[in-house]
């Protein structure tokens, strides 16, 4: 058995305890009164002949069942502590009990309840006054002469047994007042556990409204995502190959009359382009690898792309590996496939460029993707601040690093060419 189950074992032993005695407690209240009149009668009717005058069995003949009435009327209809009822209840019944014992002695043990629920009727000020008297009728019915005392050695006896009571009275109004205050305590954490229970209750609800709200937002971030995704994609894809297909037709026209063999080149490049873009729109849609990705690895992709490109727009191009290549989880390698031909698109669109480099780093914990050309460059504050989201050209390169945790930076200069630097963590194919 573990710590907590045994905690929880000793919780439980305790809670058990403490609900066995409330019950016995309550058991003895409630049958004790009739067990203890009916002894004290019995006894009492036995030694009636001994010590018991004709007018002492008449007196007691009416006390006892007032006593018994009494006590019959309380167990119907018992009232709370403090209340007038139960300080009537306790009055009358100890004056009865003062009469009985005053008859015979013995009713003595009648007398005795006196000492036990003086603190679950009486109030915490008077508590002390109910001890005290019944105190008194006890002294008296052990002091050999009932009351009052008839001699001086009965008052002696008397005085001992009463400063004896007086201690049981300390030590039963001690008992009282625990009673009370773990009665108040139990009260103030029942009160705690509700106000608890109720804040608890409260926060659940406002959970479960929160709940729904993320939910609303997370589903409309989705939808927004998906819809910046596929546009990024047409952009990459079919835009870009409808834009080099328009290259080569035109290259078709300037060189149909003059060069057919060199016409017919551009002509099947360009079907080439339609079909390469066609297969990616596709893939877009399904949110599928760029097909560079499926038989070649990031480098093989990444080389060939630099080749294709090369060849369509007779830019000189290089790619270069550094670091020991690793297999990349398939976000990350296609990620890095779409800002190179991105990239490289934006350099043939508009740096004009003679000469292209482009490198893949391997650093350890981060991949770095490098694209330069020695083009007409830019200046950076012309550019429309970039929003984090949507967008396409540069926006779109970062946005697309944003979605796996990494950057895009760019460095650039009226004539100074273009840098694209992309960093992104190193995501291990699983």
């Amino acid at each position: 058995m573990n710590a907590g189950e045994k905690g929880a074992g000793e919780k439980k032993e305790a809670m058990t305890g403490v609900t066995t005695a409330e019950q016995w407690w309550d058991r003895f209240f409630r049958h004790g009164p009739y067990v203890l009149l009916g002894l004290a009668t019995v006894v009492s009717a036995v030694t009636s002949g001994l010590i018991m005058s004709r007018a002492d069995v008449y007196a007691a003949a009416v006390l006892f069942p007032a006593a018994l009435t009494l006590q019959l009327l309380w167990s119907r209809s018992p009232a709370p502590q403090g209340s007038r009822a139960a300080q009537r209840h306790f009055v009358v019944r100890t004056l009865l009990a003062f009469g009985l014992t005053w008859c015979n002695p013995f009713f003595s043990m009648y007398t005795v309840l006196g000492y036990f629920d003086a603190g679950r009727l009486l109030p915490q000020r008077r508590m002390r006054a109910g001890l005290l008297a019944t105190a008194v009728i006890m002294a008296g019915s052990q002091s050999g002469s009932g009351l009052p005392p008839t001699s001086l050695m009965n008052w002696v006896v008397f005085a001992v047994l009463l400063a004896v009571h007086g201690g049981l009275t300390m030590v039963f109004a001690q008992i009282g007042n625990r009673e009370a205050e773990q009665a108040r305590t139990q009260t103030d954490t029942i009160t705690a556990l509700e106000s608890a229970n109720a804040r608890l209750e409260q926060a659940l609800a406002e959970n479960a409204g929160l709940h729904a709200q993320l939910l609303l937002q997370a589903r409309e971030a989705g939808v927004a995502d998906e819809r910046s995704r596929l546009a990024a994609e047409i952009h990459d894809t079919i835009a870009q190959g409808l834009t080099g297909i328009i290259a080569q037709l035109q290259a078709v026209t300037s060189t149909a009359q003059t060069d057919p063999a060199l016409a017919g080149e551009h002509l099947a490049r360009a079907a080439a382009l339609a079909r390469h873009s066609l297969g990616e729109a596709r893939r877009s849609v399904h949110d599928l690898l760029p097909a560079a990705l499926e038989h070649d690895d990031l480098p093989g992709a990444l080389k060939k792309t630099v080749t294709i490109w090369s060849q369509r727009t007779g830019v000189r191009a290089e790619f270069t590996v550094t670091g020991t290549a690793e297999p990349l989880h398939d976000e990350v390698g296609a990620t890095l496939l779409r800002i190179a031909e991105e990239a490289l698109a934006n350099a043939a669109r508009h740096a004009a460029a003679s000469r292209a480099g482009v490198t893949l780093s391997y650093m350890g914990d981060e991949i770095s993707l490098d694209v330069r050309d020695d083009g007409r460059g830019f200046d950076p504050a012309v550019l429309p601040p970039y929003r984090g989201a949507g967008g396409f050209g540069l926006g779109g390169m970062r946005a697309r690093a944003e979605r796996i945790a990494g950057t895009v930076e760019v460095e650039t200069g009226p004539g100074l060419g273009t840098a694209v630097c992309a960093r992104v963590p190193m995501v291990r194919q699983g």
